[in-house]
């Protein structure tokens, strides 16, 4: 009887399990934002005020705005229950994308990989598309039934294909406009702060923040708009 021998194998990349490659740079910065979504809620409710004030009000406010923007991309029947989702991918690619604006995450050294805005990594964005794509597909769904899916042979059969090609593209466009415009940002800001570290990148960085702002907005708006769409009974 052969008995045969277990083998371990060394990991030479430590981001490597497997045939897996885990981005444990992302996965930091990644938990900074969480760390800080979760934190600013916290302190901000811990002493509530029948008249908000101070960090309170700010929240407040700002749910208000995420509620507002979900009831005009839905309407008014539909939009309550995906105020908790629209306002968690608004509120995690804002800080993330701020993060990258106000944080030279490049300039701290790794030994393998480099720090950077969660929203800097395709696949945080590819992920986040494709959450948007589960919840427009379960909209849809859930609001229509089997005959949502009339909305493809609608006006006529012979655009099936681009119907079908067009749900495929949105998550695509989510996830390469977010993608490519945060890139573009910490690279400029990366590259001006190791060339003139004091004055000259500040100008950079506030618009920086005004185009992070932008870009969280638009990714929020459009997916509301998808989910939207796909809970009316016409395409």
């Amino acid at each position: 009887m052969q008995i045969e021998q277990l083998q371990i194998f060394e990991i030479d990349n430590p981001h490597q399990v497997s045939s897996v490659e885990v981005h444990a740079q992302v996965l930091i910065t990644s938990w900074v934002v969480i760390a800080l979504l979760i934190a600013l809620p916290v302190v901000a409710t811990k002493n509530l005020q029948t008249i908000p004030t101070g960090l309170q009000n700010f929240i407040e406010y700002v749910l208000e705005f995420i509620r507002d923007l979900t009831r005009t991309q839905m309407g008014e029947e539909e939009y309550r229950p995906w105020v908790p989702f629209i306002g968690t991918m608004f509120l995690s690619i804002f800080v993330s994308n701020w993060s990258g604006a106000l944080l030279p995450w490049r300039v701290i050294q790794l030994p393998h990989g480099e720090l950077a805005a969660p929203t800097n990594d395709i696949n945080t964005t590819v992920a986040l598309a494709l959450l948007t794509s589960v919840a427009y597909f379960y909209a849809g769904l859930h609001k229509r039934g089997f005959s949502y899916f009339g909305k493809y042979i609608q006006p006529t059969p012979v655009l099936l294909p681009i119907n079908i090609l067009e749900d495929f593209t949105k998550p695509l466009s989510l996830s390469f406009r977010l993608f490519g415009n945060i890139l573009a940002d910490e690279l400029v800001v990366a590259v001006l702060v190791s060339l003139v570290p004091l004055i000259v990148p500040v100008p950079m960085m506030l618009l920086g923040l005004f185009t992070s702002a932008i870009q969280a907005l638009i990714s929020a708006t459009l997916a509301a708009a998808y989910i939207g769409e796909s809970m009316e009974g016409h395409h």
